[in-house]
């Protein structure tokens, strides 16, 4: 049994995104309180997902700077990363979730044809292809929150 499993939360975790950094679109920021107290927190929800995350201060202002905007209702349809880290929290290490910009989408670009001079004998154009260099974005669709 994953140790994880045994305490489910309504809302992502760090052990919810499995070590990878999973990219999300927002679709809802809702009020919702939150904590043995209840606290009122805003809660940022994704397409095709259950699970919201509870945003914090370092959060918010990430996402703020990434929607170009501090008011939630105009952050429907914005890109984020979500990635799990540490932090300290009371004294200790503990996980906790950061948000980042999204990796550029895999979009191949024009590949370069650079001619190469070979001179043995006689000279010679050759056409090499450089391939493109990019990081795959991991999607969101295997990620179970």
């Amino acid at each position: 049994m994953n140790i994880n499993a045994a305490f489910p939360s309504n809302y992502i975790k760090a052990s919810d995104l499995a070590g990878t950094t999973v990219t999300v679109t927002i679709s809802h920021i809702d009020q919702e309180p939150v904590g043995r107290d209840k606290e009122m927190k805003p809660i940022v929800y994704f397409e095709g997902k259950k699970k919201g995350l509870v945003l914090n201060r370092v959060n918010a202002k990430k996402v703020t700077d990434l929607a170009g905007t501090p008011e939630t209702d105009q952050w429907p349809g914005v890109r984020i990363a979500l990635y799990a880290t540490m932090t300290e929290f009371g004294g200790e290490q503990v996980e906790c979730i950061r948000v980042k910009a999204p990796a550029p989408g895999r979009v191949a670009a024009p590949v370069a044809v650079q001619p190469v001079r070979v001179v043995p004998r006689r000279s010679a154009e050759v056409s090499v292809e450089i391939e493109p260099e990019f990081d795959e974005p991991l999607t969101a669709d295997e990620i179970p929150f």
